[in-house]
């Protein structure tokens, strides 16, 4: 990772948790169905209830105030379906340019389980083992000096539990130290996702630019992901939204030549919201693939902030919870300057995607689901 280090607090990961934002509708509504456009006033949450947009609307907008947000894009899924999208406030607050539906976020860490998605299709080709020690496909000088290391597989890694850290310091001297066993335990770790890309590079004898263009053949192109994307080109980033903290701008993060498997997706709500509609209806990959992906792979301890923030165990790529009955998977993510969040229930094929250009607003997601569920 080398020249990245300098901005590893670029990646740092923050989950707002993919318990929380059960409900979102939005404002002046349409429901997309079969090419027509509708509009509607009320949109289904994870209840079934009906909850009017002119409420949310009214709740969203206050808190943007509140809590500092210039812009915000976000989609509601009932039945598979993208049944609302809207976008509010600014893409850059000093110059008055409004978010559009063009409007591109950093999806940070909702590149995690989107790459585990990606992975599952070197497994099906038989290119990949989930349990064969990585170092057998690709060595890893970065933490060769530790034996452990070779235990590590791309399971651990996309469950979190390979002992490594979330993010190397410009202290380890370019070095990565495990902090227990592989497979023994679980923290959430950045630095194993981008050793796993590493190896897909490595199986399909490519770059991060031919990663990128294996991503776009498998993932972004059938399901018509149109923005959607790890290696950003001159249209998304000219259309990018400018990153705030506190309600003050600052420096975007540099764009780096690699495969941001781990923090690096970049998109908005309506182009996400594709992905997560194929997630309900199985598409892309095998029913058996599939199973592998949502299984639990890491049960979170019962000592773990993430057990007491709601998440009851770690899956190939999306964390897990059970609330009010209902099983959600999702993540979240954050960027400086940026913070974005997915959820579903695959059974009841319901789903919310956000995405902020506001740094830290984790809250956001988690008083919309107590608004929406009337729990506050």
């Amino acid at each position: 990772m080398n020249s990245k280090l300098k901005k590893m607090i670029f990646k740092k990961w923050y989950i707002p948790l993919v318990i929380v934002c059960i409900t979102l509708s939005c404002k002046n509504t349409t429901k997309s169905d079969g090419g027509t456009t509708k509009p509607i006033s009320t949109v289904l949450n994870l209840n079934n209830q009906k909850v009017r947009i002119d409420s949310i609307n009214s709740f969203v907008e206050r808190k943007m105030v509140e809590m500092q947000i210039p812009g915000v894009s976000y989609a509601i899924i009932n039945d598979a379906k993208l049944v609302y999208h809207d976008v509010k406030g600014y893409a850059n607050k000093e110059e008055k340019i409004s978010v559009t539906k063009q409007t591109i976020f950093e999806g940070a860490s909702l590149a995690k389980p989107l790459f585990a998605y990606l992975t599952m299709f070197l497994v099906e080709d038989g290119k990949l083992d989930l349990d064969v020690p990585l170092y057998k496909y690709l060595e890893y000088p970065d933490i060769a000096h530790d034996e452990r290391y070779k235990k590590i597989t791309a399971r651990m890694v996309l469950a979190h539990s390979t002992g490594l850290p979330n993010w190397r310091t410009d202290f380890d001297d370019n070095k990565l130290f495990l902090q227990f066993n592989p497979g023994t335990n679980f923290n959430y770790s950045g630095e194993g996702y981008q050793y796993l890309a590493k190896v897909l590079e490595k199986l399909l004898m490519t770059d991060y630019r031919g990663l990128e263009s294996f991503y776009q053949k498998k993932v972004a192109i059938p399901l018509q992901m149109n923005v959607t994307k790890f290696i950003q080109d001159e249209s998304n980033l000219k259309n990018k939204a400018e990153p705030y903290k506190n309600d003050e701008k600052i420096s975007k993060g540099e764009i780096q030549a690699e495969f941001g498997a781990a923090y690096g997706i970049h998109s908005e709500a309506e182009d996400f919201s594709r992905w997560l509609i194929a997630l309900m209806e199985n598409k892309g990959l095998s029913n058996s693939s599939y199973e592998e992906l949502f299984k639990d792979q890491f049960i979170i301890p019962e000592d773990s902030p993430y057990k007491k923030e709601g998440v009851s165990a770690w899956t190939l790529g999306f964390a897990k919870a059970e609330i009010g009955g209902n099983t959600l998977f999702g993540h979240g993510g954050n960027n400086p300057g940026y913070t974005s969040l997915f959820l579903i229930d695959k059974t009841k094929k319901w789903g919310i995607v956000l995405f902020t250009n506001a740094n830290q607003v984790s809250d956001f997601g988690i008083q919309l689901f107590l608004y929406m569920n009337e729990y506050s």
